[in-house]
């Protein structure tokens, strides 16, 4: 019987980094199964198997949007497979798949998981109130419990082993829930380094003032190598893509350095970023949220202090 499974959603050719999360956790419980959807392309499988994958079970989607497919299948692997535990990550189709299968199977979704337990029950971690408290939900129905997972909660780790059989699974009839196809698609274009790998992050707030003056972030970035990131007031006064929002409703990221610049550090943002490495916050309000997280605190003007750190980067 397996003892885990853990879902993953082929990108661009490769395992998503939340699967490869999920398997570091779920090699710790026993065998760990992965059921996979997309292209199916060796080097996924192969990044699959390094990370602890003992089975590949694929599914080809080919043009049809996942979902409805991929729940039906995967509720046919578990009953003939059996399994204590499905591991999602927080992707939409992730989350997706896990609503469709809760309502094909009868269990429920434990969701927002930051610790994972098995001992003769699931019990599931989750942070809530901004990451204020945490609560320990064990369950006591059948097996298998259901469990989306933070991003970063568990580190993607190497074990080092081989690709491993791949068995391929039949798309199933779901009807016209399973009709509706892509037609297209847009990939939107990025520059620099990717938020959720980088490891050194320069994020700014309302405090920079303007869009016009949000170049004092990029510059800064630019000269560490980092990646930008922004909060939520940020991205709703348009001045940066969705994409590099960095809190409860955006990504959550663990790198190195963290550089939080006119951010006040609203607990809905430090939910995003306080298990960063060094945190390091610019802000002239003495009193602001964010230095309760800080490892360093610059209390004074982003816009003279960030543009004199950027000098001197530029000097060395």
């Amino acid at each position: 019987m397996t003892t885990t499974w853990v879902f993953s959603e082929e990108s661009d050719g490769h395992a998503p980094a939340s699967a490869l999360e999920l398997l570091t956790k779920a090699r710790t419980f026993g065998d760990a199964a992965v059921f996979h959807i997309g292209a199916g392309s060796g080097e996924a499988f192969a990044e699959l198997g390094e990370h602890g994958a003992a089975q590949i079970f694929h599914l080809s989607i080919d043009d049809h949007l996942p979902a409805a497919a991929a729940a039906a299948a995967l509720a046919s692997l578990l009953d003939e497979h059996g399994g204590e535990i499905v591991l999602f990550g927080m992707g939409n189709t992730d989350r997706d798949v896990a609503g469709r299968l809760s309502a094909r199977i009868g269990r429920p979704v434990l969701a927002n998981a930051v610790e994972i337990s098995i001992d003769g029950s699931v019990s599931v971690t989750s942070e809530i109130l901004g990451g204020v408290e945490a609560v320990v939900t064990e369950t006591t129905g059948p097996a298998p419990a259901l469990v989306i997972v933070r991003p970063k909660a568990f580190p993607a780790e190497p074990s080092g082993g081989a690709t491993p059989p791949v068995s391929e699974v039949s798309m199933p009839d779901v009807g016209r829930s399973g009709s509706a196809v892509i037609v297209e698609s847009h990939v939107e274009a990025s520059e620099g380094p990717d938020l959720e790998a980088a490891s050194i992050v320069v994020s700014g707030g309302r405090g920079v003032g303007s869009q016009d003056k949000w170049s004092v972030i990029e510059d800064l970035a630019s000269q560490l190598g980092a990646a930008v990131g922004a909060t939520r007031a940020v991205i709703d006064a348009g001045w940066v893509p969705a994409r590099l929002q960095v809190g409860q409703t955006g990504k959550t990221i663990k790198p190195d350095v963290y550089i939080a610049a006119g951010v006040s550090g609203a607990m809905q943002h430090l939910v995003g970023m306080k298990d960063s490495g060094t945190i390091i916050a610019i802000n002239k309000d003495p009193d602001a949220p964010i230095f309760s997280v800080a490892d360093l605190g610059i209390i004074g003007d982003l816009h003279q202090v960030v543009p004199k750190v950027t000098e001197a980067l530029q000097a060395r």
